[in-house]
């Protein structure tokens, strides 16, 4: 499939400004030749043109003009996919990006499949499959923290960390397999000593790497918090508050809310999805309490809750019952109302932390937010900005790197068998490849690019 030249449409279908078709393969500048016509004197055909230039002209399908574009050429290998690369910007709008298209298919390309022109950039040498990964990280992060920590690895922070990895590993290996192809020369104590601790090294910078997993996860997929407390306690002014913006109906009315309500907001840089919920009491409105049912699964599903009470009243018999309901749950307690005269004198026995707002006023919501961003990291490697953030697959592989790791070392240590040794570290080598892409299978490559967009 390499030899063949792909085509899509690398922008979003919608109306808009332009569109972007994407051409790469090595027949791209011979397939634009037949579906472009230059205009003027300072544009040409794609096949006589320099790389990295643009040119004007009109694209043609069945000697009908399509539209007039602005065409770039890249050449092979000064391009995103290291081949022949044509990029043809057209006036936005689902119908000339599609006829644009339907042009260059007519003229011996063949649509992309999902992710191929990344893929391609990966088997060219262009990218590893890490910063391959990260391509896609960037596209679908949701908040500036994630987009910065998917540039890092664009970058090759994670590779640079991995291929140091594997160097250690393999310097180690080297050593063992010396001794091995001499077996009358033992292992001096103190290379022994030192192998030891190089192994070690690797294997405390792996635990490092695999306690980024968490925070990877928050980064990429996002946090659920449910917003419960019984009615009227200000849930759906709050939910306002954190997305900056009226999503929710607020009503002095109790029971406004009857279904869950969901939106994300962006809080310290992470993506939170926000539930509100309808308020926790007892009803004979069946409506209602079908929207209670949903508030208890709404709460049993969220990575933590955001319990609200009202403080400008004492605390009642339904808050007590629901703050003993949730005790075991990850939460913060929110005592909305800070604007009127306090009522709740007394703070209910809990070791969450308790932060004091007014969804009128807008008065402690920064606080919260804070209180909420810890309560997230809380259990993560740190709190502070993340550099690096693996993902499910990067944690598979260094798991069972460390594991192998650990059974060379352990086997050096005891003397069990250096040829055992031997073969955990490569065992151990082989899955840090892994991450990076120097081992792979096409099941891998189609199960990792399918997850992308076509015409990236």
């Amino acid at each position: 499939m390499l030899g063949d030249t792909i085509a899509a449409i690398s922008t979003p279908l919608g109306e808009g400004g332009l569109a972007v078709v994407r051409i790469s393969g090595p027949q791209a500048l011979a397939v634009a030749d037949r579906c472009f016509e230059p205009i003027g004197k300072a544009s040409t055909i794609p096949s006589r043109a320099h790389s990295h230039t643009v040119h004007f002209g009109r694209v043609v399908l069945n000697d009908r003009v399509v539209d007039q574009v602005l065409l770039a050429v890249f050449r092979a290998p000064r391009s995103f996919t290291c081949e022949d690369t044509v990029e043809i910007s057209c006036h936005g709008g689902p119908l000339p990006a599609k006829l644009v298209l339907d042009a260059v298919l007519a003229a011996g390309a063949r649509l992309a499949e999902p992710g191929e022109f990344t893929r391609r950039a990966f088997v060219n040498g262009r990218l590893d499959l890490a910063q391959a990964e990260a391509v896609a990280d960037i596209i679908h992060s949701k908040t500036e923290l994630a987009l910065a920590v998917a540039n890092e690895q664009l970058a090759g922070r994670l590779s640079r960390r991995i291929d140091q990895l594997r160097n250690d590993l393999v310097n180690a290996m080297s050593h063992i397999e010396a001794h091995i192809d001499f077996p009358d020369e033992d292992i001096a104590p103190e290379t022994r000593e030192e192998l030891l601790v190089r192994i070690g090294r690797a294997i405390e910078s792996m635990r490092d790497l695999l306690r980024t997993a968490a925070e990877g996860k928050v980064l990429r997929h996002g946090v659920r918090a449910a917003i419960i407390g019984r009615p009227n306690v200000g849930k759906s002014s709050l939910l306002n508050r954190l997305l900056g913006h009226d999503r929710a109906i607020i009503s002095p009315v109790p029971g406004t809310t009857r279904d869950t309500i969901t939106e994300t907001a962006n809080i310290r840089g992470l993506p939170v999805t926000l539930i509100d919920t309808a308020g926790l009491r007892q009803t004979a409105d069946s409506i209602e309490s079908e929207g209670v049912q949903r508030s208890r699964a709404a709460a049993s599903s969220a990575d933590f809750i955001l319990q609200v009470l009202d403080s400008s009243q004492p605390l009642t018999p339904e808050d007590e019952l629901y703050l003993a309901e949730f005790a075991d749950r990850k939460r913060v307690l929110v005592f909305n109302k800070s604007d009127l005269p306090a009522q709740l004198k007394t703070a209910p026995p809990t070791s969450a932390p308790c932060v004091c707002v007014s969804c009128l006023t807008g008065e402690g919501i920064e606080q919260l937010k804070d209180a909420i961003k810890d309560v997230i990291w809380a259990g993560s490697n740190s709190a502070a900005v993340t550099e690096i953030m693996i993902n499910s697959r990067h944690e598979s592989a260094l798991k069972r790197a460390i594991e192998a790791a650990s059974n060379a070392a352990e086997s050096l240590r005891h003397d069990i068998g250096i040829e055992l040794t031997a073969m955990d570290l490569r065992i151990a080598i082989d899955a840090l490849g892994e991450v990076v892409g120097k081992n792979f299978t096409d099941d891998l490559l189609d199960a990792i690019f399918s997850q992308f967009c076509i015409g990236k």
